[in-house]
């Protein structure tokens, strides 16, 4: 068979049934073996930065996938750039795969030839242009070894198209994946981080996103159940323990944080992270504050992560999964003997701070106040709801409002946030679980980078809603350049002369939304926000396709977030809750 045809084969070998892609005379032989071969649906991108999020989306959705995003040669792979250094940073496996000029071409300026796998390499775990025909099953075979090794990422497979085309010697009937790698923490290592707690008094676990990369969110809140120890989850790690149980102690950090998160980890003395990487939005820049008079166990499964950003008391490199399984086993025994402390008075403190420090969402101003929306969309949208999003004052409003119930139901590009994330990844999710239903959430400018995908959604019939806040501003930005005294090329207001009745908000997003062949409704009074989730949770379903629900804001609101990126120093911009009727969808009533 070709080569091309092996690549195929190995990919449904490897669990691949889906791929997300725009075909090219350089990959055009791959894809003829995609049609020939047949077993994996393929979605046709409207650009090819698209496809490499919607195969992050795909990834993130469901424990055990990994999305394929697909290629010509040139621009095409430069496109997906982004999409790779998005995946690497989160720690998410997708597989790029790349069509290129015939191996005697290379290096010689050839049109559309670019050194991709050099380009792609400070962004993947690996990244290799094929020259023999041969080594193709080997290469797709190690890369599938390496996404799901160790820590998880992406990998770049460059095809040049001659060897596409060469014909060679591949049973597929006795292909077998490699064995995957990941290092193990050790009974006396376990015990080893678990004896802190004998010297502890008021000890909080950190949740990150490798627990949720082991699909072990079942035994963090077990363990946490055991211990009786309150969970401070990283934005990566939401939703490894419901945001209403009562050891869940919101989130920590100089943005995406909750005042009585923040306030709970300040008075902590023990701190064991797991899975997490302390970036800088949890910990801030001023690390003093984040971590005097707190003694902190690191577990992570790249073992060049401990110590990275601050040397820990303890560390272990070990996978979340196997790390957990033996911190409940020891703490069993040691509840059984009476070893383990009582942590009741403190775990029903984190909880006193979640019942009353919290921060207003209830506003009935006209153009509204984005708090009012996230309040909306708690109503709206149940604990079945996977919240989409990439980054923005939409995004930190959403960590800091909304709540989320299950582990892969925040899908967040967490670290490299690239504008236009949004749309092509909630095609990925709804893809990867069309039963779960999808609620992507932008703001305008990052609706409007990669708009023309919701044409892709309308074409393959992927449904979900979208919640559009439009202030018309780089609102982030605007709000960062306040520290600087200025506010300069932030603002995307324009009277539209073809829509005079938006006034200055510009971009007609209804229109264009409705060209690209999806539904939309526009939102300007906070009473109809209910109603208008609700009218796109029907029409969604009826019609099979995006609904868009625009909601339009005042021009300016400051998001609650630290002037100095300092966890102890945050900044309330808005007034607080004083009465329950402040914040009517809290997780605890507000207690005054």
């Amino acid at each position: 068979m070709t080569a091309a045809a092996a690549a195929v084969e190995i990919l449904k070998r490897e669990g691949v049934d889906q791929a997300f892609g725009v075909p090219g005379a350089a990959i055009n032989p791959f894809y003829r073996e995609l049609k020939n071969v047949g077993g994996i649906n393929h979605t046709l991108a409207r650009h090819v930065e698209g496809a490499s999020h919607m195969a992050e989306g795909y990834t993130r959705a469901k424990a055990g996938n990994i999305g394929v995003c697909i290629g010509t040669s040139g621009p095409a792979g430069t496109d997906m750039i982004t999409g790779l250094y998005s995946a690497i940073a989160d720690s998410i496996p997708i597989l790029c795969i790349t069509g290129q000029a015939p191996v005697s071409k290379l290096h010689k300026e050839d049109f559309q030839a670019v050194d991709i796998a050099t380009i792609a390499k400070p962004v993947t775990k690996a990244a290799t242009t094929v020259l023999e025909a041969a080594q193709v099953p080997g290469v797709f075979q190690q890369a599938f070894h390496l996404m799901r090794s160790g820590r998880p990422g992406p990998v770049l497979i460059d095809l040049p198209i001659d060897v596409q085309l060469t014909e060679i010697e591949f049973d597929p009937e006795t292909y077998e994946p490699l064995p995957v790698y990941k290092p193990s923490a050790t009974r006396a290592q376990a015990e080893k981080a678990l004896s802190f707690l004998l010297e502890a008094e008021r000890p909080l676990i950190v949740a990150g996103g490798g627990i949720i990369n082991a699909d072990a969110s079942d035994l963090l809140v077990e363990f946490a159940e055991l211990t009786n120890i309150p969970v401070i989850s990283t934005l990566m790690g939401w939703g490894t323990i419901p945001d209403d149980h009562e050891l869940a102690a919101g989130m920590v950090g100089v943005q995406t944080a909750h005042r009585y998160g923040n306030a709970t980890f300040l008075e902590s003395d023990t701190v064991i992270g797991i899975g997490n990487r302390w970036a800088n939005r949890h910990t801030g820049y001023n690390l003093e504050a984040y971590t005097k008079g707190r003694k902190f166990v690191h577990v992570d499964i790249e073992p060049t992560q401990l110590g990275k950003i601050f040397a820990p008391d303890y560390g272990i490199a070990s996978d979340a999964k196997v790390a957990l399984e033996l911190f409940i086993e020891i703490a069993k025994e040691w509840k059984a003997a009476g070893k383990l402390p009582d942590f009741t008075a403190w775990a029903a403190s984190a909880q006193e701070r979640k019942a009353t420090l919290q921060r207003r969402t209830h506003f009935e101003n006209i153009p509204m106040k984005p708090q009012r929306v996230y309040e909306e969309m708690n109503k709206a949208f149940g604990p079945e709801t996977r919240y989409v999003t990439t980054i923005g004052l939409s995004q930190i409003a959403a960590a800091q409002f909304l709540h989320v119930y299950k582990p892969r139901h925040w899908v967040n590009c967490g670290q490299a946030g690239p504008l236009g994330w949004t749309i092509p990844a909630a095609i990925g999710a709804a893809t990867a679980q069309p039963e779960t239903p999808v609620v992507a959430l932008s703001g305008d400018y990052d609706f409007q980078f990669m708009i023309e995908e919701l044409a892709v959604a309308a074409q393959h019939k992927v449904p979900y809603v979208h919640v559009l806040v439009n202030n018309a501003y780089l609102g982030l930005i605007r709000q960062a350049q306040g520290g600087l005294g200025i506010n300069f090329e932030v603002n995307l207001e324009f009277e539209n002369i073809n829509t005079p009745e938006i006034g200055v908000y510009g971009v007609d997003h209804v229109k264009v939304a409705e060209g690209l062949g999806v539904k939309a409704i526009r939102v300007t009074d906070p009473e109809k926000l209910g109603e208008a989730f609700e009218e796109a949770k029907k029409l969604a379903v009826e019609h099979q396709v995006p609904v868009v629900v625009e909601a339009i804001l005042e021009r300016v609101t400051n998001i609650a977030m630290s002037k100095t990126v300092d966890m102890s120093d945050v900044t309330e911009f808005e007034e607080l809750a004083t009465e329950p009727g402040h914040a009517p969808t809290a997780i605890k009533a507000l207690k005054v």
